[in-house]
C-alpha cells in the first residue's frame, strides 16, 4: 500500500513538473501570445477633480492600466493630446506623428502638454519593439512628463466579434471601428483628468507649428464669448484635432464605451456634442492638422485623404489692418497676406522705401515672424527687410508706427526668425516688409505669420 502512494506522489509531481514546463515554455495553457517579456506596472490615473462622475465614483468603467514608458505628472498641465496606435500592415506612423508634435512646438508650449499613447494592440512583441523604439528617440520627452505610453489588456475588453451590422459592413469592419471606439473610451478616460484640455488625434498626422498656441487663443476666444461648447474642431477630418474640455471627458468615454457597435468614432463624436447642447460645429480654418498615413490601420488598404484647409506654418495671427503704397493689382489687397487662408497680396513693380505694413490691434510681445513671398519662383521680393514698430500714428487714409528697428533681411524671397522676444523684449505695435532696392519683377506676399508670447499683458502702443 505505502509503494502504491509512493509511486502515486512520483507520477502526481512528475504531472506537474510537466505541466510547470509547458507553462514556461508557452505560457498559460490555450495562450497565443510569443513569450516576449514585457516591463510594465500598473498606471495610476490622475483623476479629473470637476466631474461629478469620477467625484462620486458614478457610472464606474471597470479597466485597468498597464504603464508601458513615461513618468505621468502629478498635477494637471493645460492641454493632454491622446492618440490610439495599432500595429499596421504596411508601415507605422506613430514615431513621425510624435517627431511633429514635438518639433512644431516651443519649449514652453511642450512644457505645458502631454502626450498620451495607447499602444492599443494585442500582439506583445510588437508592444515591446514600439516602446523600445518611443524610449530610444524620445527619451527627454518621456523623462520630464511631456508622453505617457499605456495599453489596456485584451481581458477588459468587452466582444468585438459577432456583433450586429449596422449600415450593412462587413463583419471585420465591424470588428474594427467597435474595437478603435473602446480604444479611444479607454484613452480618454487615462487622459480626463491629466489637461484642463484634451486634443484627440490619430497616429498618422502632422501639425502645424505652434499648434498648441493657436489652440490656447481659440480657446480663450470662446470661452470670452460665455456661450455653451463641448467640442472645438481643428480639422474637418475623422477624429482628427477635437478639443474637449476635461470635465466632459468621464461622459465622452463612457459615451464611446455604450455605443462601441453602433457606428464609427467620428459619427459618434457629432451625437455627444449634439447631446452636450453644442448646435453648431465650431470648426476652425486653416486646418492645424493634416493627415499624413498612406496605409490604413484598416487591412492596409490605400488612403490618400487630405484636408485641403491644412496649413503646415499656418498660426492664427492676432487681428490687424494692413497698409501698402505698393500698386495692388486687381482684388489681391494688402490685408490678404496678413489673414487666414490661400488669398495673397499682389503688387506691381516696387520702388525702393514701399512698404506694406501690419498694424496690430494692441501691441504684442512677438515670439516668431515669417514672411514668405513670390510663387513658382517669380514674383518674389529681391531686396527687403522686415521690421517691428512702435508708438501707432494715424492719418486720414493708414495707420503706422513711429520708430522702426530692422529684424532681418528677406532673403530668396523668404524670412523666418524664431524666439523674436529674445532679442526684442518690449511689444511690437507694427510688422513692416520694407523694400530696400527696386526691382522690375512684381511682388506676391502670400504670407505673413507671427506667433506672441501667451499670456504678455499689452502694452501701451
Amino acid at each position: 500500500m505505502r509503494c502504491l502512494l509512493k509511486k502515486k506522489n512520483i507520477l502526481v509531481a512528475v504531472l506537474l513538473l510537466i505541466i510547470g514546463g509547458i507553462y514556461l515554455m508557452k505560457g498559460p495553457l490555450g495562450s497565443s501570445e510569443p513569450a516576449v517579456s514585457e516591463l510594465s506596472r500598473r498606471a495610476d490615473r490622475l483623476v479629473s477633480q470637476e466631474s461629478w462622475v469620477e467625484q462620486g465614483d458614478f457610472l464606474p468603467l471597470n479597466v485597468s492600466y498597464q504603464l508601458l514608458a513615461g513618468t505621468p505628472a502629478t498635477r494637471q498641465k493645460y492641454l493632454a493630446i491622446g492618440l490610439s496606435s495599432v500595429k499596421r500592415k504596411k508601415g507605422s506612423y506613430l514615431a513621425s506623428t510624435l517627431r511633429s508634435i514635438f518639433s512644431q512646438s516651443s519649449a514652453e508650449e511642450r512644457a505645458s502638454m502631454v502626450a498620451v499613447v495607447l499602444l492599443a494592440d494585442f500582439d506583445v512583441r510588437w508592444r515591446v519593439e514600439t516602446v523600445k523604439e518611443l524610449k530610444t528617440e524620445f527619451q527627454s520627452e518621456l523623462e520630464e512628463g511631456q508622453l505617457i505610453v499605456v495599453h489596456v489588456s485584451e481581458e477588459w475588453y468587452p466582444a468585438v466579434t459577432g456583433l450586429k451590422r449596422n449600415y450593412n459592413d462587413p463583419p471585420d469592419r465591424v470588428t474594427f471601428r467597435s474595437k478603435q471606439n473602446l480604444d479611444y473610451s479607454f484613452l480618454i478616460h487615462y487622459s480626463s483628468g491629466l489637461g484642463r484640455y484634451y486634443l484627440q488625434l490619430e497616429d498618422d498626422i502632422s501639425c502645424a507649428k505652434n499648434f498648441f498656441t493657436t489652440i490656447k487663443k481659440r480657446v480663450e476666444e470662446q470661452e470670452a464669448k460665455k456661450t455653451t461648447w463641448a467640442t472645438l474642431e481643428f480639422s474637418a477630418l475623422g477624429y482628427i484635432g477635437k478639443l474637449y474640455k476635461s470635465v466632459h471627458l468621464p461622459l465622452l468615454s463612457r459615451f464611446l464605451f455604450l455605443f462601441y457597435q453602433e457606428m464609427p468614432c467620428d459619427w459618434l463624436l457629432t451625437h455627444f456634442r449634439e447631446v452636450m447642447t453644442q448646435r453648431e460645429q465650431l470648426l476652425f480654418k486653416p486646418s492645424l492638422f493634416q493627415h499624413m498615413g498612406i496605409y490604413s490601420s484598416y487591412h492596409g488598404n490605400y488612403n490618400k485623404l487630405k484636408d485641403k484647409d491644412f496649413e503646415e506654418g499656418f498660426y492664427a495671427n492676432p487681428p490687424a489692418r494692413v497698409f501698402s503704397n505698393m500698386s495692388t493689382y486687381q482684388d489681391h489687397a494688402p490685408q490678404n497676406a496678413w489673414d487666414a487662408g490661400e488669398k495673397f497680396f499682389w503688387g506691381r513693380s516696387p520702388a525702393g522705401g514701399d512698404y506694406l505694413t501690419a498694424v496690430l490691434s494692441r501691441p504684442a510681445l512677438l515670439t516668431w515672424v515669417s514672411v514668405e513671398t513670390g510663387s513658382g519662383g517669380k514674383d518674389f521680393l529681391q531686396s527687403a527687410r522686415v521690421e517691428l514698430g512702435t508708438g501707432v500714428v494715424s492719418s486720414e487714409t493708414e495707420q503706422s508706427c513711429t520708430s522702426f528697428e530692422p529684424l532681418g533681411e528677406i532673403k530668396n524671397g523668404k524670412f523666418e526668425m524664431q524666439e523674436v522676444d529674445r532679442r526684442h523684449s518690449s511689444a511690437s505695435s507694427c510688422v513692416r516688409i520694407l523694400v530696400t532696392a527696386a526691382q522690375n519683377d512684381w511682388v506676391i506676399i502670400r504670407k505673413i505669420r507671427i506667433t506672441e508670447k501667451p499670456g504678455t499683458p499689452p502694452h501701451p502702443a
